[in-house]
């Protein structure tokens, strides 16, 4: 079964900073991580579902020209918001379907391990269709014992790894996290020299 909604309106209620997603060195090398594994420099438009308070979104806003954030809790999405506005390319929307429309970018931070299995299934076929062809799939989970998620980190990033339509770019683990780029194929994956003619 998947996490409830209530589940993260409760927490947002009870948390001035759940996860310490705005306050801990963690997670701010974390994002740093993330950003520096985009292996391009702007993307047209881009998706980051369970965009939470907004703290990636904020970073993310220069490299895109329309950034698309959702997220189930409404003071998450009034959180983040607050912290993207004066981008007027970002929109944030409440809602846990996954935004319509195609993307060159999608952000998956932290959420892939809160969908059971059903669920899950339903949410990457989503992402894989909303790719554009070349399009970039960025996932990062904990992986961690959390006994709380129906699922752990390591086992979305192994799924992943075994999806139709994605090639790996990039992946990068820790003991505490892992980071996995990949691309909507065909065309093949691009590495970042040969995107910027480093051949």
């Amino acid at each position: 079964m998947s996490l409830p909604r209530e589940h993260f309106d409760d927490l947002w209620a009870t948390e001035q900073d759940p996860w310490g997603l705005e306050s801990s060195f963690y997670e701010d090398r974390k994002r740093a991580l993330v950003l520096a594994a985009l292996p391009d420099a702007e993307y047209r438009r881009a998706a980051e579902p369970g965009c939470a308070g907004g703290a990636l979104s904020r970073l993310l806003a220069p490299r895109c020209r329309e950034l698309v954030c959702t997220d189930v809790s409404a003071t998450a999405v009034e959180r983040a918001r607050s912290r993207v506005a004066g981008f007027d390319h970002v929109t944030v929307e409440e809602t846990d379907a996954f935004p319509p429309g195609r993307f060159d970018l999608v952000v998956v931070s932290e959420l892939a391990y809160y969908f059971d299995d059903a669920d899950r299934a339903r949410f990457w076929s989503a992402v894989v269709d909303a790719l554009e062809p070349g399009g970039t799939l960025v996932a990062v989970h904990w992986i961690r014992e959390a006994p709380e998620y129906p699922v752990d980190g390591d086992r979305v990033h192994d799924e992943l790894a075994r999806m139709e339509g994605l090639g790996r770019l990039a992946e990068h683990r820790e003991d505490d996290f892992r980071l996995d780029v990949f691309a909507r194929v065909p065309p093949s994956p691009r590495s970042v020299a040969f995107r910027v003619g480093l051949r």
